[in-house]
Order: structure tokens, then C-alpha cells, then sequence
């Protein structure tokens, strides 16, 4: 049975991302001071830094303008072109370039913090449940009642992992949440999850500024703890306003969450790479607690989110084989929805039912060190550490930008060990992942690319030849289970047959056409290789090619 965690907190008023929502202004005046400090500290020339900032700007603007940016964007980053020049006539120029700075980070800094509204968060409670009981719930299933209650729902949002710790540590700290990054509805999943399954109030949350572009999304997210992220600026101003959003919210006691992957996975695959800076900021928040003489402790919960489907996979992988294969990559233009396709996606919602998996990895502190349930944290060999020791140097607390970075890579590279470890392995995982390399020894004497550009083609694998293959590959991946090495789902893995019909029933349900198909002479037919290699995906890194004496394929 799934279990539903009691609400620490359940009244919204009182949590923490409340409280940051109705000092906006203050919170915002103080985070201008933080982020000024520190790019001042790392940049001298404050004449070149604004200089480049309004270039990069000026190239964004005219090379890939969007419908949510401000109308005075090309009027302002003008004036501000025009005001630097007139700054070294004046009779303090560094003065007033420091005054400019600080007005472009207001800019950047009000654009970024959002808003919380305890009202439109109770009104989103219900209608996600609505929404997503339409997505993972099926319609007239047996002993239920339309799409069912919202207990239906919560039984298909699966919780893995050791939540009663991270429970804890939400009252003894300031908690980070670091997920996996695979889909748009990730943000609104995960933040349904953690209220309804978990328990645990709203997390402060970064959400792509082209979500803005349709009003209303942009409605709800602006009064629901986002913060907004926009990838297309990478002026070193605006990447510090963004990276202090994060450091500083946790320094104040505002629980964050964020993809350190950045964006969502192209490929398919688990993260394996991660961002440093927003990484790195919360490692500065705990050194920022402790010169303060705050001992409050932060504390990290990887969270690895697994789906059956995802809603924009073809897009997704589409974007990846163009990057990896360029001119060997044939990119095909979707024909758009037909009438044909649109009838079946209402069919699916009506017929279909998945569930989505939230597995949050073993609670540690900022270095990546296990913590128990008084928040204490020990070193690999059992040894209880001290963050104090970490920033100290001769007994004196002090920064290292160096010494912090290394830090980051340590805390990155536990993050991405808890991925993999806490993926779980769905049966549309192993039905995807086994018939796409039956598919590719079938046809590894092609280059890769040529095999993938045949969209035209109708690659059929023998069901019998599938389950053979597929009861190995879950042999191989129970072992792996039995050393703790992955963590599987809750479905059948003693028969794999029943598993194989799982995962044909759930494997991308509401694309225009099934990934896999079982036809009438018992056999398996794929007609979207590229959208089938998106959902194999998920098991690469693991080894299982090797263990099963496979070929694998080179871009």
C-alpha cells in the first residue's frame, strides 16, 4: 500500500515561501545587496561587466526575442548603453557605474522572484487533482467512480525512499530538493507530490520563462512560489541574480527546489552532468549560516521523478539526435495534430492509466555526507564531521572560492550516484530498453544514424525472442536490486510476461501512435524508433549491454 504522510504544516499562510511572498520587497532589497557584494567581489571592472551585460542583451533581444518579454526591453538596454557611456564623464565614474549596476539587478532580481498566494495554491490543489487524476487515473476503471477520488490519485503517485527522514529534517533545517529533470509537468508533479503524498509545505521552485508565454500557466505560476529562470540570458549579472535567488532563499529559510541538470534531459537518459553554480550557491548558504554564528544545517534530498510517458518526448529527442548527429540527422517536420490523433488522445484519456514514481534519495548535508535523524552528519567511514571544520582554516571561518568549488563537484557527483541509484526501473523501462537493442543487433553493421533516420519503417521483433530477452535482462537487474545498486517498481518482476504486458500498456500512452505494438502474428512492431530509443534511455549507464553480450551503438 502507496503511504500518505500527515502535513507537518497544513496551514499555507504559515509556510516558510508564505512568509518570503509577503516581504517580496524587503526580500528583494536585501537580495540586491547580496548579489551586488558578490559580483563585486569577483569583478573589478564594473564599466566592462555592464558594457558586456548590455551587448549580450541587445544580440538576445534581436536574435530570439519571446511574447513574455517586457515591451520597453530594447528602450531599456539602450538607455542603459547610453548611461554608462555618460558615466565616464562624470565626476566619480565608478559611483555611478555602481548605480547602474545596481538598477540592472533590480531589474533582473524583480523579474526573477515571484509570489505566493496561499489562495490560488488551495484553488491549485484541486484542480492539478482533477488534471492529473485525467492523466494517470483511468475512467469507469472497476470499483471506481469516473476518474475516481483524489486517493485514487494518490495511490498513483508512488513514494520511495527514506521520507520519514527527510520529514524530520525539514523541522531541524532548511531543506533542498535537487530532482531529475524529464518533462514540463515535472514542476507541478513534484510540488503536487510533496504537498498531497509527503506532507510537507511548499517548496520555493525555478520554472523556464517560456511556461510564461501562455497566460494562463503564467497566472498560476507567478502566485505559486516560482521563481522565474530564463536560459536564454547568460550575462554574468544576471547568472549571479540567478544563482543568489537559490543561496540566498536558503539562507533566509526558505526551502528551494531545483534541477541541477538545468534543463530537461534531451535524451531521455538520467542526468549524469550537473550545473555547479546553483550547487555551489547552496554550499555558500551554509557557509553564510555559520559566519552569521547560525548553526542551522541545510540539507539535501536527491529526487529521481520516473514516468511511463513523456508528453514531449518526440520534441525532446528530436533536439538530441540533431545535436549529437548534425548533418548525419535527418530532422522530420511533425505534420501536427489530425483529427485522427486527437480522437485517440481523448480515447487514451478516457482508457489509459499510469502511475509516476517519486523516489527521494538518502537525506545529506551540503559536502555529501549522510545525515541521521538528528541531523548529524557522518563521513563515509562513520565518522560524525562538522560543517564548521569544512570552512575553517587555522580554527577561523573564512571564504575560498576554490576550496568551495571543490566542494560542489564532491556534492554534484553524490547527487548524480543517488540518481542512479534511486531510478526506478519501470516496465516500460525494460520493454523499451530490451526491444530497442534487439532492433539495433539486428542492424549494427549500419551507422547508427542511418538506422535511426528510417522513420518510414516498420522494425518487427518476435514477442517470443522479446520475453526470452527479457527475462534475462530482469535476472541482471534483480541481482543489481539484491546489492542495492537500482530500486524497481512495484509491478510484477517475477513473471516477466506480465511485465512485458504491463509495459506495453503503459510505454508513451498518449503519443499520436504506440511506441511498440503487438500485432495479430504475435509479434512486436515499432514504428517510431527515435521515440522508442527516448525510452531506453532510462537504462543506459548500468551496464545491462555488457551483461547481456550486446553490441552498443557510436554516434
Amino acid at each position: 500500500m502507496n503511504q500518505i504522510f500527515p502535513h507537518i504544516q497544513p496551514d499555507p499562510t504559515q509556510w516558510p515561501v508564505a512568509e518570503q511572498s509577503r516581504d517580496r520587497a524587503g526580500f528583494i532589497e536585501r537580495l540586491n545587496n547580496f548579489v551586488f557584494d558578490n559580483i563585486t567581489k569577483d569583478h573589478d571592472n564594473i564599466y566592462d561587466l555592464i558594457s558586456k551585460t548590455a551587448y549580450m542583451e541587445n544580440q538576445r533581444i534581436k536574435i530570439n526575442p519571446w511574447k513574455v518579454d517586457p515591451t520597453d526591453e530594447k528602450v531599456y538596454w539602450k538607455n542603459i548603453s547610453t548611461e554608462l557611456e555618460s558615466t565616464l564623464q562624470q565626476e566619480n565614474p565608478k559611483n555611478a557605474q555602481q548605480a547602474l549596476l545596481n538598477k540592472i539587478i533590480n531589474r533582473y532580481d524583480e523579474e526573477i522572484v515571484g509570489h505566493f498566494s496561499p489562495k490560488t495554491f488551495k484553488f491549485a490543489r484541486k484542480f492539478l487533482t482533477i488534471f492529473f487524476k485525467r492523466l494517470f487515473c483511468r475512467y469507469f476503471a472497476p470499483g471506481k467512480w469516473r476518474f475516481g477520488k483524489k486517493s485514487d490519485l494518490q495511490d498513483k503517485i508512488k513514494i520511495k525512499g527514506n521520507v520519514e527522514l527527510m520529514r524530520t529534517l525539514f523541522e531541524k533545517g532548511t531543506v533542498v530538493i535537487l530532482p531529475t529533470h524529464y518533462s514540463n509537468l515535472d514542476s507541478i508533479m513534484v510540488g503536487y507530490a510533496i504537498d498531497t503524498n509527503v506532507g510537507l509545505p511548499h517548496f520555493s521552485y525555478g520554472a523556464g520563462l517560456n511556461l510564461y508565454n501562455v497566460e494562463i500557466v503564467a497566472y498560476f505560476i507567478n502566485r505559486l512560489g516560482a521563481f522565474r529562470v530564463d536560459r536564454r540570458k547568460k550575462n554574468p549579472v544576471y547568472l549571479e541574480c540567478l544563482k543568489s535567488m537559490t543561496g540566498y532563499s536558503v539562507i533566509e529559510g526558505v526551502n528551494c527546489l531545483f534541477f541541477p541538470g538545468g534543463t530537461r534531459s534531451r535524451s531521455g537518459q538520467t542526468e549524469d552532468k550537473l550545473k555547479l553554480g546553483l550547487i555551489s550557491s547552496v554550499i555558500e548558504a551554509q557557509r553564510l549560516h555559520l559566519q552569521q554564528g547560525d548553526d542551522k544545517k541545510i540539507y539535501v534530498v536527491p529526487l529521481n521523478i520516473g514516468y511511463h510517458f513523456v508528453l514531449e518526448a518526440s520534441h525532446l529527442i528530436d533536439q538530441y539526435l540533431q545535436s549529437v548527429g548534425r548533418d548525419k540527422y535527418k530532422r522530420t517536420r511533425s505534420a501536427g495534430p489530425t483529427f485522427k490523433t486527437i480522437m485517440r488522445f481523448i480515447k487514451d484519456i478516457y482508457t489509459k492509466e499510469s502511475e509516476v514514481y517519486m523516489s527521494f534519495g538518502d537525506p545529506m548535508d551540503v559536502f555529501g555526507n549522510r545525515v541521521d535523524e538528528n541531523g548529524n552528519s557522518f563521513d563515509k567511514f562513520g565518522n560524525q564531521v562538522y560543517a564548521r571544520d569544512y570552512f575553517s582554516f587555522e580554527g577561523e571561518l573564512s571564504p575560498n572560492t576554490q576550496r568551495e568549488s571543490v566542494y560542489a563537484k564532491l556534492l554534484g557527483e553524490n547527487v548524480i550516484q543517488s540518481y542512479k541509484k534511486f531510478n526506478v526501473i519501470l516496465s516500460s523501462n525494460v520493454l523499451a530498453f530490451t526491444a530497442f537493442h534487439l532492433i539495433f543487433q539486428e542492424y549494427k553493421d549500419i551507422d547508427f544514424m542511418q538506422m535511426i533516420n528510417q522513420t518510414d519503417k516498420v522494425f518487427i521483433i518476435e514477442y517470443d525472442f522479446l520475453l526470452e530477452n527479457t527475462s534475462k535482462i530482469v535476472q541482471h537487474i534483480l541481482k543489481m536490486q539484491d546489492k542495492q545498486e537500482v530500486t524497481i517498481s512495484d509491478e510484477n518482476w517475477q513473471n516477466p510476461a506480465e511485465l512485458l504486458t504491463d509495459g506495453f500498456n503503459k510505454l508513451g500512452i498518449y503519443h499520436a501512435y504506440p511506441v511498440l505494438k503487438l500485432n495479430s502474428q504475435n509479434q512486436v512492431e515499432c514504428r517510431d524508433l527515435k521515440l522508442l530509443f527516448f525510452y531506453h534511455n532510462r537504462l543506459v549507464n548500468y551496464g545491462l549491454e555488457a551483461l547481456m553480450g550486446w553490441s552498443t551503438y557510436q554516434f
